[in-house]
Order: C-alpha cells, then structure tokens, then sequence
C-alpha cells in the first residue's frame, strides 16, 4: 500500500467532516493515520498525519467540531477553515443544511475563538435561474455579508458551471430547477454590485476556480490552500514558513535562508482543476458520504450515500470507506 505523509491535509472538498464525521476524525487524529481509495483508480492510500503542519477545514456547518479544537491544539497542529453560507433557503436548495441563522451564528463563534484571520466565507456556488437573477443573488450575499462583518476578511465565490457536471445538470433537471448558465455580461455584472456592496464590509475579495478576470472590480483569483495566508497566520513558526516559501524544509545548519534559497517556489497542486490556484494538500474525505444532498453538488453521484458508515467503522478503527 502506497504511504503519503502530507504537510497540509484537506478536510474535505469531497464532504463535510467536521459537520458530519467528527468522530471519524478525531479517532483518525488518535491513531495518527487513516486510509483513503483513490475513486478513480481505486487504490488504497495510507495517509499518515506524522508530518502534517496543517489542516484546512471545508464546513457548512462545523459546530460538531468546535469543542474538538483544543485537540488539534495540544497534538501541535495548525488549521483554518473555508465556512461556507450560501442563502438558498426558500429555494430548499440545501435540504438537510442547519437553518441560516444557526449557520451564521456558529460562523460567528468559530470566529471570536480562533480568529477572523482564520476563517474565510464561502458564497459557492452562485447560480442563476428562471427566478433568481444577478440582483437577487446580490440581496441574499448582502444580506450574510452585513452579519458577518468583524468576523471574517474574506469573502470567496465562484459562479456555477453546471453544464461541466453531466450529473448535477440531471439532478436540476430532474427537480424540474431552470438553471441558466453565467455569461461574462452577468459575471461582471454581479462583481461590479459587490464592489459596491463591499465599501461597506472592506472584505478581501476573490473567485474559486474561475478564469474570468475581475481584478478591476477589486475581486482577485484565490488560493484555498494559500500559502501566503499560512505564512501570516503561522508566522511564529519560521520552518514552516521556510516550506511554503522553497517547499522543503530548512537544514538544519544553524542557518533558517542559505544562499542557496534565491527564489521562491510555489507547487501547485495538480490534482485540482485547472483554474485552481491552491498549493499541494491530500484531500482526505470520500464522494458520496455528505448527507446534506445539496441540489448543486459534484461530489455526491447519487442520493443513496454512504456517509453514516464513517460512524460503523469508527468501532474497528477502520478507514472512511
């Protein structure tokens, strides 16, 4: 079996462990290690937590995880997390999703515990439909963006490409859901009202994923897994520092920068999409597992999950699958 010991462990793009496999997790966390089948060739992976620095948290909703916090804390392990608010309520859009209060309220928990720093909101996706144009997507961000001011920095979005999944454009269909695909019209139009809407917040402001220039709208590309945003929020820690910096880690010679150290290296990570700007992480979450059945999702093939068997084979110590 193929062993990986990652610096920076994703948890997860593919489901919401902190929301739904906490115990998963924190058993994991114990042992040290967990195992994950690659669902394009299905092989297995070790993936040992030996020399991770890192954990970056993808949630919507990661209440179940917070009183876990202080582990990760005294294991010595660095982590921030991508929070993600969409206000697709009275489209049921996100069926078995906390009410949005709830979601905001713990947004702002999550903040005066670990810093704003530290946690970045997510509008992703936004979609357009026969009923929601480019003006009522900017009411519903407006309307999170207002509560969430002093507890973030950031805010993160990306535009829905449903055509791109064949799957999620049947799951639309099927729920009889008239998508419309953004135009360039409509995505310029929609990042010129949040420029608006953000002399009033002062968010830093950035697209997932997309190839569609908005910097004169005052909105950059982001990096999920961002190395400039760890060397910031980690900075007391001058060898990890050094990695994001050279990707590798300093001899240790007495010397932090050698001069052999002339320029900066950046690996991206190229197991992501295309536009993707993150830097090498192990995603260590499974399709299929999220019971949250959001109507847009990519990473659930089917309504028939499996998510509750992290909690099965929890009792054996065994992996996510």
């Amino acid at each position: 079996m193929n062993i990986h010991t990652p610096i920076i462990i994703s948890a997860s793009r593919r489901t919401d462990l902190p929301a739904f496999h906490t115990d998963w997790l924190m058993n994991r966390l114990k042992i040290g290690s967990c195992d994950w089948i690659n669902p394009f060739n299905h092989q297995k992976v070790s993936i040992s937590f030996q020399k991770t620095k890192v954990f970056v948290f993808w949630s919507k909703y990661p209440q179940p995880l917070l009183s876990y916090l202080p582990e990760f804390d005294k294991q010595g392990f660095y982590y921030y997390f991508q929070y993600t608010l969409n206000d697709y309520e009275q489209e049921k859009w996100e069926p078995n999703i906390p009410p949005l209060g709830k979601r905001i309220l713990t947004f702002q928990d999550l903040s005066g515990r670990i810093g704003k720093e530290k946690i970045i909101w997510r509008f992703d996706p936004l979609m357009l439909t026969d009923k929601i144009g480019v003006e009522e997507l900017l009411q519903k961000v407006e309307n999170i963006g207002n509560q969430l001011k002093g507890y973030t920095e950031k805010l993160v979005f990306s535009f829905a490409d449903i055509t791109q999944y064949r799957k999620v454009e049947h799951n639309l269909k099927q729920k009889k859901i008239n998508y419309r695909e953004f135009t360039i019209q409509s995505m310029s139009e929609f990042a010129r009202g949040l420029q608006d809407l953000n002399k009033n917040w002062h968010y830093t402001l950035a697209t997932c994923a997309e190839t569609i220039d908005l910097k004169h709208y005052g909105i950059d590309h982001n990096c999920c897994i961002d190395p400039e945003l760890m060397k910031r929020i980690f900075a007391q820690d001058d060898d990890f520092v050094y990695y994001l910096t050279y990707n590798r880690f300093p001899e240790k010679n007495g010397l932090l920068f050698t001069n052999k150290d002339k320029n900066e290296v950046q690996r991206k990570d190229r197991g992501q999409r295309k536009a993707c700007g993150c830097v090498l992480s192990k995603d260590i979450g499974m399709y299929n597992t999220c019971p949250y059945l959001c109507v847009y999702c990519y990473a659930n093939t089917s309504q028939n999950i499996v998510g509750m068997n992290y909690k099965l084979t929890n009792k054996n110590n065994a992996s996510i699958v």
